[in-house]
């Protein structure tokens, strides 16, 4: 595994800037002196049936994170897809069929295959956590959010101000 300060300036490159930067580096020198590489996570929902140029930049990161000897796991949104999760939109995403679902995170693990290493790649499907949540587990999991925390996101923020709404 390369030296923490190589890794940092590898991670770095391409950046305008890692927050918070001193974590990073406390955990990659743990890593170091644990001998046990970082687990890094990026997830995407199959909304459409192709990634953006914008999935290019993470994707290209997690890579870097790869030739350095760091376990990369792709978060397939399967569930967020299906209900229609709004993260990051002005409006609500369409729900999707399940068919529709599984024919874009096919082809989202295609293109992703062409920047991540596929044997180095472990896929995961949040569907195989989520859809187990029982009612009770819902109402536990909203109890740790407000309205308040909710609006200081800047998408829900502008749909609110919007008067859009938000579900």
């Amino acid at each position: 595994m390369e030296s923490v300060s190589k890794q940092l300036e590898m991670i770095q490159t391409g950046t305008e800037e890692v927050l918070p930067r001193a974590d990073l580096k406390s955990k990659l020198e743990k890593a170091a002196r644990d001998n046990k590489p970082l687990n890094v996570k990026f997830g995407v929902d199959p909304t459409a049936p192709d990634l953006h140029l914008g999935h290019a930049v993470p994707l290209n990161k997690l890579r870097h994170f790869q030739d350095l000897g760091h376990n990369v796991t792709l978060i397939i949104g399967d569930f967020t897809a299906l209900v229609g999760d709004p993260s990051g939109r002005k409006t609500t995403r369409p729900q999707l069929s399940p068919k529709e679902i599984k024919e874009n995170a096919k082809t989202y693990t295609d293109q992703a295959f062409k920047i991540l290493s596929k044997q180095s790649t472990k896929v995961v499907f949040n569907s195989d956590w989520l859809k187990k949540k029982n009612f009770a587990d819902i109402l536990e999991l909203v109890g740790n959010f407000t309205i308040a925390r909710i609006l200081e996101r800047d998408d829900f923020s502008k749909r609110y101000k919007e008067g859009l709404p938000i579900g």
